[in-house]
């Protein structure tokens, strides 16, 4: 299977994403979306979006033409775009759908959260796990669930040890 997902059908891993995110996201969160959202989906976007919880952004990745195409669809997302900076609990985090190397703030303290790379092991995530605050935000690593910037921490902490990659920091 795609990614050694642990699911026998892609309707059960679709129910599975809807009760995992609903389970930890209130009404009032935001969730950014790290792209490819709908990647090979053969279902109704609209009506999959709007069992999802919160206030929802997307930040585009390479996967999401069809999304992007679709106005009921995304009628459901709060803002749009590339590369995003925000703020969480004070610290400075660049969302982007790609990993970059290089982040605004990264030499301050800053963040990056993103996608893209899945769960592959190469010389690009071995990179990028190296990098203290730069967290892969992949549905696969974080247990098929949206997660906090701390939780992505300790999710690719277990990641690298699990691939024996060394590098990165928990916070």
């Amino acid at each position: 299977a795609f990614d050694n997902r642990p699911f026998s059908t892609v309707d059960e891993m679709e129910k599975a994403i809807i009760i995992n995110w609903n389970s930890r996201v209130t009404r009032s969160d935001d969730v950014y979306v790290l792209g490819d959202v709908f990647y090979r989906f053969k279902g109704d976007r609209t009506e999959f979006l709007a069992k999802l919880g919160g206030r929802l952004h997307l930040i585009v990745g390479n996967h999401d033409g069809k999304l992007l195409a679709d106005a009921s669809a995304m009628a459901r997302f709060a803002s749009v775009s590339g590369i995003l900076d925000i703020t969480d609990e004070g610290r400075a985090v660049a969302l982007c759908h790609y990993p970059i190397a290089d982040w605004n703030m990264k030499h301050r303290g800053g963040y990056h959260v993103y996608g893209h790379v899945h769960s592959a092991v190469n010389d690009g995530t071995i990179f990028m796990q190296s990098l203290p605050r730069a967290y892969n935000a992949g549905c696969m690593i974080n247990n098929y669930a949206p997660a906090t910037l701390n939780e992505l921490a300790l999710n690719n902490r277990i990641f690298r040890e699990k691939n024996n990659i060394q590098g990165g920091s928990a916070q």
